[in-house]
């Protein structure tokens, strides 16, 4: 399916007086960098529920032509995913549970949980990558694990369990779970042990799109947190039909 040709509209998976859970199409950007004119999730949602405007915090945001900080605001915004990326998010419609979620992310009491479907054979069901995360030196868009990072490394831990493998061994179908929060810190790591995601075009821009898909393939599957009651809240975002599809073409 070629860019520009997905539904673009959130569905509302939950709507409850202190947040939202939004299931993201992909293609659609969370929020403007400040250059571009497309609409946005952040549009949307001003659009739907007006209220939720000046709820949170702005983003600063260099412009890269003045090299200057920008700073775009991102009403309810608490966490984000790149824009290929589809699945689940969690919005706050308050100032006070927006600093409830900041916590809970800062504190790791988040969990989420990514499927998506990487070259090669990956021969563990489970492991763990443990790399720290760092700017790569050759390109400013991009983040490396390993010795070649450059500048400050973050801590990054990255849970793999393995769901589906095609028998010629060209790609596996995978659940991560982040432990930590660092920028494409999935994608990072995937590259790292040499299974990067497919048709990412950042961090595999020279690997065969396979499985029929024309953006990257990971979806945000899973979330689930402690409200402030002590309860345990989990939601799922249904596949989209790029993922229906590629599953059932492993063989």
């Amino acid at each position: 399916m070629p860019r520009g040709t997905y539904n673009l509209t959130p569905e509302i998976l939950k709507a409850d007086k202190d947040f939202l859970i939004i299931n993201k199409p992909a293609d659609l950007v969370v929020h403007s960098d400040g250059r571009t004119k497309e609409s946005t999730l952040c549009d949307f949602l001003l659009k739907k529920y007006p209220a939720i405007k000046g709820v949170g915090e702005p983003a600063l945001i260099l412009d890269q032509e003045t090299g200057k900080k920008i700073s775009i605001d991102r009403p309810g915004i608490v966490h984000r995913l790149d824009r290929d990326t589809s699945g689940v998010m969690i919005v706050a419609r308050n100032q006070k549970f927006f600093e409830y979620l900041k916590k809970q992310f800062q504190d790791r009491l988040i969990e989420k949980k990514y499927h998506a479907f990487v070259y090669g054979n990956i021969k563990e069901k489970f492991l763990t990558i443990d790399e720290p995360i760092g700017r790569s030196k050759k390109n400013f868009r991009q983040w490396l694990a390993g010795l070649r990072a450059r500048g400050e490394k973050r801590e990054a831990v990255t849970n793999i369990e393995v769901l589906k493998r095609a028998t010629d061994k060209s790609v596996t179908f995978i659940e991560a779970s982040p432990k930590t929060g660092r920028t494409h810190q999935i994608r990072v790591h995937l590259k790292h042990i040499y299974h990067p995601i497919v048709c990412d075009n950042l961090y595999a821009p020279n690997r065969e799109s396979l499985l029929g898909f024309s953006r990257m393939a990971l979806h945000a599957k899973s979330l689930r947190f402690i409200d402030p009651k002590g309860q345990i809240l989990s939601f799922e975002a249904p596949y989209p039909l790029d993922f229906e599809r590629a599953i059932s073409l492993i063989k």
